[in-house]
């Protein structure tokens, strides 16, 4: 869900901000510890194709997943005075807790997962995701911070996401929003250039 608010506020900070001065902005983008996301999620990806091969990795991958967003949340919270990184923050923290609770994976609502096929269901009833995910019942803990909303046709990508995502995609398009549209202060700055340029003409000529 992630890609999908990225690439939301990709599309209209353009929009607004103009295709020029938007990926100006964005080729700017500075956020403390950005380095380390790329290489999060790299691990992550590592592990989940480890995890089909090693049953060690799948027993352990849950504990992985925990430490992987402990350390999300702290480069999150280093860069909170970011506009929408607080947003971020707490939807992370939601999707953090939930599987806290439930020994590293997210919970998936069945009938929410009805949406992806008959093919994803009947590996969750029968166990076989080895990924972060696995079939949601009576003893899972924080179930109302699980993956319980579907998403299908009109959206363009049939998926199931939880409130943590829907809080995180929210602060996703804040930031790209302040980071890509120009605000009062560019407009200032733009007009102050502007002024200072005829000034040094009127003083040339």
């Amino acid at each position: 869900m992630v890609y999908d608010g990225i690439a939301l506020g990709l599309l209209v900070g353009l929009l607004r901000g103009g295709f020029r001065h938007g990926l100006r902005q964005f080729a700017n983008l500075k956020i403390r510890g950005g380095l380390w996301f790329p290489l999060l999620l790299l691990l992550q990806f590592v592990v989940f194709e480890l995890s089909d091969r090693s049953p060690a990795i799948a027993a352990a991958s849950g504990s992985f997943f925990i430490a992987v967003y402990a350390a999300g949340l702290y480069i999150l919270w280093l860069n909170r005075s970011n506009p929408g990184f607080l947003f971020i923050f707490a939807g992370v923290l939601l999707n953090f807790a939930v599987m806290a609770a439930n020994g590293g994976k997210m919970p998936v609502s069945l009938d929410a997962a009805s949406v992806l096929g008959p093919y994803y269901v009947d590996m969750l009833k029968s166990g076989t995701v080895v990924t972060k995910h696995f079939l949601m019942d009576r003893s899972t803990r924080l179930s109302f911070l699980g993956d319980i909303i579907p998403l299908s046709n009109p959206y363009p990508r049939t998926q199931v996401i939880s409130i943590g995502d829907i809080v995180m995609n929210i602060g996703i398009f804040l930031y790209l929003q302040h980071l890509m549209v120009p605000g009062k202060k560019d407009d200032q700055d733009s007009k102050s250039a502007v002024v200072n340029t005829s000034e040094r003409k009127g003083e040339s000529a």
